[in-house]
C-alpha cells in the first residue's frame, strides 16, 4: 500500500529526531482517516523514563487528539516491532492496525506472545524494513 510507505516515512522522520537527540532511533505516528494525529520518538534518556517509547508518546498524543482512550479506527506506524510493554498499551487502546518496519529479534512482542494485542488488531510487518533496520544497526554500531 502506498499510504503505508508514506506514513512509515513519517515514522522514520521521528526516528531520525530520536537519533539526533542521542536516543535509540525508533519513531511512530498514529493515523486516523489519512491524517497524522499523534507523533512520537523514543525519549527515554531525555525524560529519564523507561516507558517513554515512541509508541507510548504517539498513542498519548493520538488519544488526546481523539478525545478518548480508544483508537480502534486508527493505524500505528512504527519503525521497529513494538515491545511487550507497548503491545499491552496498544491492546488497551484497542489500536485498529499496527504497521511496523523492522522486526525486533530480541524484544519484539511477537517473540513473547502475539496475543498481547487486542483480538481485532491487524498487524503488518516489513514496511520499509531495510531502512528501518539500517537506522538501528547504524546507531548501535556507533555506540560500540
Amino acid at each position: 500500500m502506498d499510504s503505508d510507505v508514506q506514513f512509515m516515512r513519517e515514522a522514520l522522520r521521528e526516528a531520525q529526531a530520536a537519533k539526533a537527540a542521542g536516543e535509540i532511533p525508533i519513531g511512530a505516528v498514529v493515523v486516523w482517516k489519512g491524517r497524522i494525529i499523534g507523533r512520537g520518538h523514543n525519549q527515554t534518556e531525555r525524560l529519564h523514563d523507561t516507558t517513554a517509547h515512541a509508541e507510548m508518546i504517539a498513542v498519548t498524543a493520538a488519544t488526546e487528539a481523539m478525545g478518548g482512550k480508544y483508537l480502534n479506527d486508527c493505524t500505528l506506524y512504527v519503525t521497529v516491532e513494538p515491545c511487550p510493554m507497548c503491545a499491552g498499551a496498544l491492546a488497551w487502546a484497542q489500536m485498529g492496525r499496527i504497521v511496523y518496519g523492522a522486526p525486533d529479534q530480541r524484544r519484539g512482542f511477537s517473540l513473547f506472545s502475539p496475543s498481547l494485542l487486542h483480538p481485532r488488531t491487524e498487524v503488518t510487518g516489513g514496511v520499509l524494513q531495510e531502512e528501518c533496520a539500517a537506522l538501528m544497526l547504524e546507531f548501535f554500531r556507533s555506540k560500540r
